[in-house]
C-alpha cells in the first residue's frame, strides 16, 4: 500500500470519528430556552411598548390587540377578585362568622387635597 492511499484512509477514518452535531434548534426552541416566548408575538416589550409617540410626549392610541389584552386583563382580575370574596365569604360561613363590611376606598387625587366639608366647584 503506497503512503498516498494510507494517508486517505487515515483522513477518513479521522472524518468519520468526529461526533456528529446535533440538529440545529428550531427558533421556538431557542427562544424558550432563552426564557423568551415561542414566537415573536409572544409577551415582552415589542408587543406590549408602543412603537412610536407623539413629537410633544403623548403616548400614541393603543392597538385593537393592545385593546383586547387589556379588556381580557381586567376580566381576568375582576373574576378572580369575585373567586376570593366568593372563598371569605364561604370560611367565614364555615367558622360562623358574620361577613364584615370591606372598608370603602379613600378618595384620592383633588378630593384628598380638599377638606371634607369643602365641596369642589
Amino acid at each position: 500500500m503506497s503512503a498516498r492511499k494510507a494517508l486517505r484512509i487515515a483522513a477518513r477514518r479521522a472524518l468519520n470519528a468526529r461526533p456528529i452535531p446535533a440538529a440545529p434548534q428550531r427558533i421556538g426552541q431557542w427562544r424558550v430556552s432563552q426564557g423568551l416566548a415561542p414566537g415573536s408575538s409572544g409577551y415582552g416589550p415589542l408587543r406590549d411598548r408602543p412603537d412610536w409617540s407623539f413629537v410633544d410626549g403623548r403616548p400614541a392610541p393603543l392597538w385593537a390587540g393592545q385593546l383586547r389584552r387589556r379588556h381580557d386583563n381586567e376580566e381576568l382580575a375582576r373574576r378572580a377578585v369575585a373567586l376570593i370574596q366568593s372563598m371569605d365569604a364561604a370560611r367565614d360561613k364555615r367558622r360562623g362568622l358574620t361577613p364584615q363590611p370591606r372598608p370603602s376606598l379613600r378618595p384620592k387625587g383633588p378630593a384628598l387635597r380638599l377638606g371634607p366639608n369643602e365641596s369642589q366647584r
